[in-house]
């Protein structure tokens, strides 16, 4: 999710608010008669700025749609899905300004939250809140804790689709160098599946599935974490432990071996808040293929 839409949207729907408004009050080109002496710039703005207003006002303050571009919180999200967020969750904020207008809630633990990603900020991640101000999250081999709290967490049999499962691992270059297949994508997620537990989480009113590899922890390798936490250096990431700072909050992906998130870079402030998501509302493979439908439904 890396361009803001509405960085189109905002100038062009005020562009063609003045124009409607000039000629509502000074030209006056659009009458009941002569209709064709208005020129284009004018028709454009009768034709085009209501429906960008409300287009507007809708992405901005209500329900915007989002596609996922990683498989960071699979299982809870796959790459290709389609969601809606709720921008009214985390308080009405101007676009592009994101300054908050009106406090018309906060995240709350195991929420799936959008927000501006805090290293660059033109850019939108979405991760599960997992500490809020003030919290002190811990992760002592396998177990998740929340101010002293352990979640709770049980393994299940979970069988992925394997149509989804083909899409784990992205194909194309790597930072090496190397560029993988499409074939070769294809195995590796395949075989990461072989080596994938399932558990089932619950945070709050939040009930769902996270991902972790069997044999691997990567939070040896998240920077973020061996500053905060001294432990992580010689556990090789099977012990940590933080604390949330004021108007801060810590994200985890749900895909907990394969996620950049909170652990490597550290917290979301306040001010980045973007909004919950809530729904999925279509499903896009990669490639020439139609959307399909069959994982609408709400978001755990």
């Amino acid at each position: 999710m890396d361009f803001d839409f509405n960085l189109i949207l905002v100038p062009l729907t005020l562009a063609l608010g003045l124009v409607w408004l000039l000629d509502k009050l000074v030209w006056k080109q659009r009458r009941t008669k002569g209709r064709g002496k208005e020129s284009t710039l004018v028709r454009w703005a009768y034709d085009f700025f209501p429906v960008l207003a409300v287009v507007l006002i809708v992405r901005s303050f209500l329900i915007e749609p989002f596609n996922i571009p990683s498989s960071s919180m699979v299982p809870t999200l796959y790459t290709g899905d389609f969601i809606a967020v709720n921008k009214f969750a985390y308080g009405v904020r101007l676009p592009l300004t994101y300054n908050k207008v009106l406090d018309t809630g906060s995240p709350e633990h195991g929420d799936v939250m959008v927000f501006r990603y805090p290293e660059n900020p033109s850019i939108y991640y979405i991760k599960r809140v997992i500490g809020l101000p003030g919290d002190t999250v811990s992760y002592d081999k396998g177990t998740l804790a929340i101010n002293g709290q352990p979640l709770d967490t049980q393994l299940v049999d979970f069988a992925a689709d394997e149509t989804l499962t083909t899409q784990l691992v992205p194909a194309g270059p790597r930072p090496t160098g190397e560029v993988v297949s499409n074939e070769e994508a294809i195995a590796a997620g395949q075989e990461e599946e072989d080596h994938a537990d399932y558990y089932q989480e619950v945070q709050g009113n939040h009930k769902h599935l996270v991902r972790y590899l069997e044999d691997f922890n990567s939070a040896q390798y998240a920077p973020f974490l061996q500053a905060e936490s001294p432990n992580v250096v010689t556990s090789a990431g099977t012990q940590w432990e933080i604390k949330v700072p004021k108007s801060q909050y810590f994200v985890m992906g749900d895909n907990r071996d394969r996620s950049a998130d909170g652990r490597y870079w550290g917290f979301v402030p306040e001010d980045n808040l973007a909004g919950k998501a809530v729904y999925i509302w279509m499903h896009k493979a990669p490639g020439l293929k139609l959307p399909s439908f069959s994982r609408n439904g709400t978001i755990n």
